[in-house]
């Protein structure tokens, strides 16, 4: 565990800098064909590299945006000029981030649960990956909701996996955010979200304690509390603040620097919309950002469509979405 002089704390405090958030750009292969295919983009190394450097290359992105989080191809590509995609992120005063997880399996004798892969040679991966210039990890795991799911198993074998990657993440020198996600599929009720979400997080930071991960070096990746998109009860922002507020309140440490949210199959829209009122209900002693991935490329995605005459449109469609989330991280002091 690292000591009290870690400089991964400074690093944790800067992804959740005031007024900035993180750029998720760690699409998978499968999942970034899917967001290319109804734009006619071909899902190819140089498209993916091309409308990568349109994100990074944004002037002024820096000023909202503090991390990025990177797949492993585009931590190793170049631009078209010649320069590292690494090096334009820190030019910009961005950290460069790597999603090291292998995606979900079938969780054995559970059906319709999932565990997250990734972890065989993950100690290697990891110093590599700090050796190309990423300074923090990421790690998924998904839960689904229903009156019976999830179970205590899936719970506990997830949290295990995080807490494990967070302790190898620490000692590679790298700051981990630790995403525990509750799926938004389902007709749950916001309250039912809210009970499986304490639930979740309770048993992920005491696998993080038994795995002696330095709370004040790692953030806190989230989901907000929503009903499931298929409930009938609807929830005003200020209820979807309210629930997710008092969850945190009541299990996450006050060590952790910050909880920075996943949009999650929101749209743009509502996902700075509850962030704006999560900020505004907030009672706690963490900084609460986002670290969004379509909630902030959906315009900027559908405005670039694989054309380099439209970057310039492109880029100011991705910071005018990020200026919107830094305001509503600004609305805590409103």
């Amino acid at each position: 565990m690292p000591n009290s002089s870690s400089p991964l704390d400074a690093t944790a405090q800067a992804l959740v800098a005031p007024g900035k958030g993180i750029l998720a750009a760690d699409e998978s292969f499968p999942t970034i064909e899917k967001r290319f295919k109804p734009l006619d983009i071909p899902a190819n190394e140089e498209s993916r590299r091309a409308y990568r450097e349109t994100l990074f290359t944004t002037a002024g992105l820096g000023e909202f945006i503090s991390g990025a989080i990177l797949f492993d191809e585009t931590l190793r590509q170049t631009a078209h000029a010649g320069t590292r995609l690494v090096e334009i992120l820190q030019k910009q005063g961005i950290l460069p981030g790597i999603k090291v997880d292998h995606g979900t399996a079938g969780l054995p004798n559970f059906p319709d649960e999932k565990m997250t892969e990734g972890l065989d040679g993950l100690r290697e991966r990891l110093r590599e990956y700090h050796g190309l210039g990423a300074r923090f990890t990421k790690w998924r795991a998904v839960l689904t909701v229903s009156e019976v799911l999830p179970s205590l198993t899936c719970i506990e074998v997830n949290a295990y996996r995080l807490a494990l990657f967070a302790s190898l993440s620490q000692e590679a020198g790298l700051v981990p955010i630790v995403e525990p996600e509750i799926l938004m599929d389902g007709d749950h009720t916001l309250a039912r979200c809210e009970e499986v979400a304490s639930i979740t997080l309770r048993t992920v930071f005491a696998a993080l304690s038994a795995h002696r991960v330095r709370l004040e070096a790692m953030l806190l990746k989230p989901a907000m509390v929503l009903p499931g998109v298929d409930c009938q009860q609807s929830a005003t922002e200020e209820e979807i603040a309210t629930h997710t507020v008092r969850c945190l309140r009541r299990t996450v440490p006050a060590a952790v620097p910050g909880i920075v949210f996943l949009s999650g199959g929101q749209s743009p829209t509502q996902a700075t919309q509850r962030l704006t009122a999560i900020n505004r209900a907030a009672a706690g002693p963490w900084a609460l950002s986002f670290s969004f991935g379509r909630a902030l490329q959906e315009s900027s995605l559908s405005t670039w469509h694989g054309k380099a005459e439209n970057i310039p449109a492109a880029q100011t469609a991705l910071l005018y979405s990020a200026r919107q989330n830094s305001a509503a991280v600004k609305a805590r002091s409103v």
